[in-house]
């Protein structure tokens, strides 16, 4: 087997690029961390993405708070997809509810077809949807490409259960980026946990 993808979430340029020399094999470029991330500046995106020798996906979300976007948030995500597309990102990465708490199926689609020809993550959203498994059903139907989550849980430790069963689901489709304190110290023990292709996290390498 090969090894797996090790994305590594950062805030920054800088951070970036320390990231990458420490071993991160993707990047997933946001800004607001401390919120689970939203849309870096233009400049952020230009300069990683001309600086880097790996993929880098970048985080398409407006604002912190949950994802149940009003028409003018939504227009704005078009807009940052337009853009990350003539930047020649590796991909973006979002994620949309309805107030009931499913996957916003209508609107997902929309964006997955604006993407076009970049890749689609469909971020942890999904952990704060109605039913994880029908959800995953739906993204695969849809083109997602890939699902960034901890199965509903905390930690991936606590999810592994879930995330197993989603990568079943998933096939050969589309990836399960596993995450949920997923760090550098718990990283070959999470692996053998719940085999996947991708791993995610914050601590994945030392920066």
């Amino acid at each position: 087997m090969m090894n797996p993808v090790k994305e590594v979430c950062v805030e920054s340029y800088q951070e970036a690029i320390l990231a990458v020399a420490a071993g991160a094999t993707r990047i997933e470029l946001c800004e607001n961390l401390s919120c689970g991330g939203t849309t870096p500046s233009y400049g952020t995106i230009k300069k990683t993405i001309e600086k880097l020798q790996v993929p880098v996906m970048v985080m398409i979300r407006p604002r912190g708070g949950d994802f149940c976007y009003t028409m003018d948030e939504f227009e704005i995500m078009r807009e940052d997809i337009r853009m990350c597309n003539l930047l020649g990102a590796s991909g973006v990465v979002f994620g949309l509810l309805n107030r009931d708490n499913r996957i916003d199926i209508e609107r997902t689609s929309e964006l997955i077809e604006l993407a076009d020809p970049m890749p689609v993550t469909f971020h942890k959203a999904i952990d704060d949807s109605h039913d994880l498994l029908h959800s995953v059903a739906q993204l695969k139907k849809i083109g997602i490409s890939r699902i960034l989550t901890s199965g509903g849980q905390t930690t991936a430790v606590q999810g592994a259960e879930m995330l197993r069963k989603m990568i079943e689901i998933a096939g050969d489709q589309l990836k399960i980026i596993v995450a949920g304190k997923v760090t550098l110290e718990n990283f070959e023990e999470i692996k053998l946990l719940i085999p996947s292709d991708e791993y995610h996290g914050r601590r994945l390498v030392k920066f």
